[in-house]
């Protein structure tokens, strides 16, 4: 019998990212420079931040003109006006705030901090900030068929940013944008090891592999914004959304 097997490759090789970059381009060629090709059932993680700095979703603070209500929100939070501005620009609920904190229903439908806007290894001096993707299963989505299309390998890709959980500390890799794989995978009705069938599990495969990925990538200086993901075989086409617990089922709101 074979042991189970996972192996993750950074792909530590990709270097800054701008607006109109070829995301799918840098990825093939860390995976060369890594000395890997992309064989049938990888998974491709990437960290969001490049994602959103090749679809060019920076915004200069200087460039922001706060509106009242970013005024008010920055008053309660002792956040920078204008970066109060810009995140509600992102949002679609405010569901808490307290000084130093703003936790948001976003306009993709995350629960998340400060609706994912993040300063960190973005520019000098925190003059810029970056947005999430726009659509990130489309971003997926496109990376997953050009690199079918450049390669005739169909890899499942994972986007993925550091999300805090409301029920733990610390924050963990989460999926944001799923293409070419399951993101949640129904596993009721299937047998446990003593023949039982399984009642309630449903696993979230796509947010392991984030987590997965996350501790490859680092969160510092380390530079290294991508993942190879090899030994899941998970065919499939789920998408992040799937992830998103329903407003009614959701106890924490």
């Amino acid at each position: 019998m074979t042991a189970r097997r996972l192996t993750l490759v950074g792909l530590d090789s990709i270097g800054d990212v701008a607006a109109g970059d070829d995301l799918a381009a840098l990825l093939l060629d860390a995976l060369d420079a890594a000395g890997e090709q992309l064989q049938a059932g990888d998974i491709v993680a990437v960290a969001q931040k490049i994602v959103s700095k090749a679809e060019g979703r920076m915004v200069r603070l200087a460039d922001v003109t706060p509106s009242p209500e970013a005024g008010e929100l920055a008053a309660a939070t002792g956040k920078d006006a204008r970066l109060c501005h810009v995140l509600l620009g992102e949002t679609h609920e405010i569901l808490r705030r307290r000084d130093g904190l703003v936790i948001v229903e976003d306009l993709r439908g995350l629960v998340l901090a400060n609706a994912g806007i993040d300063a960190s290894n973005v520019s000098p001096g925190g003059q810029s900030v970056l947005l999430l993707p726009t659509d990130p299963d489309g971003s997926a989505r496109n990376l997953h068929e050009t690199i079918a299309a450049r390669t005739g390998v169909a890899p499942g890709v994972v986007i993925l940013d550091s999300i805090g959980r409301a029920w733990r500390q610390g924050t963990v890799g989460t999926a944001i944008g799923v293409a070419g794989m399951p993101a949640l995978l129904d596993l009721r009705g299937k047998p446990d090891m003593h023949g039982r069938p399984l009642e309630t599990s449903e696993l979230g495969v796509a947010d392991e592999v984030a987590a997965a990925a996350s501790l490859v990538m680092g969160q510092a200086d380390e530079r290294c914004p991508a993942v190879l993901v090899r030994g899941l075989h998970m065919p499939g086409n789920g998408t992040a959304r799937d992830l998103l617990r329903p407003r009614n089922m959701d106890l924490f709101r």
